[in-house]
This record gives structure tokens, sequence and C-alpha cells, in this order.
């Protein structure tokens, strides 16, 4: 399914059927939400975005034969779709793939494809569970299966897609997920850019004291009990029934203050819009996002930390952090230490873990930086971003 969006139209477009349909209106269900939601949150949200897309539900099929993969053995054998949204782009610009991190959907880089999109042919794309992708039964039961979930749908994709050869950016857990797709297809990917990424940091590498202390809490037991039995802040959200959109634009409201930004992070409407596309994102059926408990452990600690395979590292890398970052930039900086392909590591002022939403214009310079050898002509030439911080 392809279907091309431009701003001035988009307020005469038709919403999509939904393969299946509540017969409650809206307002009687306990989740006030549908699969035509979550189409037309998406598509409020983009209308924020001057340059045309195409939007598509990208075919990736039901497995390739002999595959392990935890989503082509489940309950249901009908074939799987990535949502999937590419920006028109200049004749000859370089492939910007973008992937969001937990909780979140392509939608979040809403206020970064404007300018991208002049330099770059972005795509970006809603993981398989996520966002307007399909939903399919999460029965994976290691942090193996779990991984192959991720990164051989991802790669089933590019596979339609009839990528070769791209730029690969993953912001948070997408980074995690980008990080382990380059390790094992390292041919597809030119350039590798982590925002952010989670996953380089373990419960052995004794930074972790805090944490034992707080189990021993009793907040803490309750916590790492809810941990291990794979409650999700979406189960809440879905557990609040009509109460959910009020929880997540509360959390929107508090997430996305100006905490490190000079100004406001987002305007009442974007802040509307993106609450909006957050809650339907979010109440949708459960699949991805129980992958938490499989690639984390109790303190977001990594179970198969990336630090562990970074002399493996084959595709340059660029790590960008936001200055106040909880995500701590000291994991990528030991990870350099072994790696054998070229590494920077940029920290962008006033910004925290999204930094692309908090400070775009300095998220913007770091990007142009990163690329600057598929930019520009003379990129040994290109000086170091005024503002920014290389770590």
């Amino acid at each position: 399914m392809t279907e091309e969006i431009n701003k001035p139209e988009l307020q005469s477009l038709p919403t999509t059927k939904a393969k299946s349909r509540s017969l409650w209106p809206s307002v009687l269900r306990w989740i006030p939400t549908s699969t035509d939601h979550i189409i037309a949150a998406e598509k409020r949200l983009l209308s924020l975005v001057k340059t045309p897309y195409v939007q598509e539900q990208v075919n990736i099929g039901s497995g390739p034969p002999g595959s392990r993969v935890r989503w082509f053995r489940s309950a249901s054998n009908e074939p799987r779709f990535i949502n999937t949204v590419t920006f028109d782009s200049k004749e000859g610009s370089p492939t910007l793939v973008m992937v969001h991190g937990y909780a979140a959907s392509q939608g979040f880089f809403f206020k970064n494809f404007d300018y991208l999109a002049n330099r770059f042919k972005v795509i970006a794309i809603d993981q398989l569970g996520w966002g307007g992708s399909s939903r399919p039964d999460f029965t994976c039961k290691s942090t193996e299966e779990t991984e192959a979930w991720f990164v051989d749908s991802f790669e089933e994709w590019r596979k339609v897609k009839n990528l070769s050869n791209f730029i690969l950016l993953g912001h948070s857990f997408g980074g995690y997920v980008a990080a382990k797709y380059a390790l094992k297809h390292p041919e597809h990917v030119q350039h590798l850019i982590l925002v952010g990424p989670a996953g380089f940091s373990s419960e052995s590498d004794g930074k972790s004291e805090w944490l034992t202390r707080f189990r021993a809490t009793w907040k803490g037991v309750i916590l790492y009990h809810l941990w291990e039995s794979n409650f999700t802040p979406q189960k809440l959200v879905r557990g609040l029934g009509p109460w959910g959109p009020g929880i997540v634009r509360k959390y929107t409201t508090a997430r996305f203050s100006p905490r490190y930004s000079a100004g406001n992070v987002l305007t009442e409407e974007e802040s509307t819009l993106l609450t909006d596309y957050m809650y339907h994102t979010s109440a949708a059926k459960a699949s991805g996002e129980l992958c938490l408990k499989y690639i984390f452990a109790f303190g977001a600690f990594a179970r198969m930390p990336l630090l562990n395979s970074a002399s493996e590292w084959k595709v340059p890398t660029t790590f960008i952090y936001g200055a106040q970052d909880w995500m701590n930039y000291q994991g990528a900086q030991e990870a350099r230490k072994q790696m054998k392909v070229p590494c920077e590591i940029i920290r962008v002022p006033q910004a925290g873990h999204f930094v692309f939403l908090e400070n775009p214009d300095g998220f913007h310079s770091a990007m142009l930086h990163a690329c600057r050898r598929f930019l520009s002509p003379h990129p040994d030439n290109e000086p170091f971003p005024e503002g920014l911080e290389s770590a």
C-alpha cells in the first residue's frame, strides 16, 4: 500500500479503513484506539512537515524458508508489514534510514524531516511491532531470539526496498538494533549514526552498585518483580482505558518541558499532535514492546552489551548525545578504544535523550558533520561545528 502525501492535500484525504473494526464507538471503548486512529494520528503529526512524502506498508512476507525467527512462527501466518515513509529528495542524495527508539515510532523525528530531506533521501520506519507496522504475537524467549526479531525483520524490509548502501541512524533502543544490524550486515551500511544509544553498559561493569542497594529496598523489590514480569509502560496506558490519553498527555508535557533547551521544546500544536500520536501507538496491541526484559536486565543494563563486540565493528560510526542525556557517552568512549574503524563522539548542548527534539538545530549540525564525506567535496577541510563538543 503506497500513498503520496503532501501538506496542502492532507486534510482532504479519506481515513484508511482498518482490517477489523470494533462495533463500539470510540468513546465507548475501554481502550479508545484502533488501526484507523494510529494512521490518522500519524498523518496529523506529519502534516507539520512541509516536504512531500510517500507512505507505504512494506510487505516483508511471512518468513524466509528455514527461518528460526519467532515472529515467523506466531499464531498467525499472515504477511507482516513495516510502516515506511520516504521523503522527496534531490536526485543523487545519499540515503538515510532512520530507526526510532523504545516506546516511540518514526513520527518522533517530525522536527527533523524537512531539514534532513534537503540533503538526504530520508526513509523512516516503524520497527516491527511498533507504530503503524504489523504487531504479531511476541513469542521470543531469549535475548538471541529477540535481537533476531528486529534485525532479521529489518533485513527483510531492506531486501524488499532494494537498498544496498545507506547511512543507518538509530536512536536509543533503535541504536542498539542499528548497531546489531551493522554487525551482522556491514556490507549494506555506509555509515552508522547512533543517537543516545542504549546497550553499552552491563551489570558487571562496576557502575551498578546503586542498583544493588536499590533492589534491597521495598520499592526495588516491587519494581524488579514488575520488570521480570515484563510489565511495560504501555500496559499501564492500556489498563487505564479511557484515562490513558490523559496520562500520556501529562508524560509528554513533563518529558518535553524546557529543562535543557533555551526555549520551549514543543509548541502547543506540536505537543497536542505528538501526544495524540504517542497515545494511539502505545495503546495498540502489545508486540515489539515485550522485548524489554530480554534485551535489558533491571536498570536498563544490556544482557548482551554492545561494548563486548566493539572490536568486531566494521562500519565507520558517529555517536551523538545530548549533553544532558541519561545514556552515558563514556560507554561510547570505551567502545572507541576497541574499534578498528573511524569513530567520532559528538555532544549537543541544551539537550537530553531526545536531542533531535530538544535541540534540533544542534542535532542537524552534528548530522552534517557526521555525514560530511557524503555531502562535502572536501570533507577533510570541514571544521568541527561551533557550539558542539567532541568527546
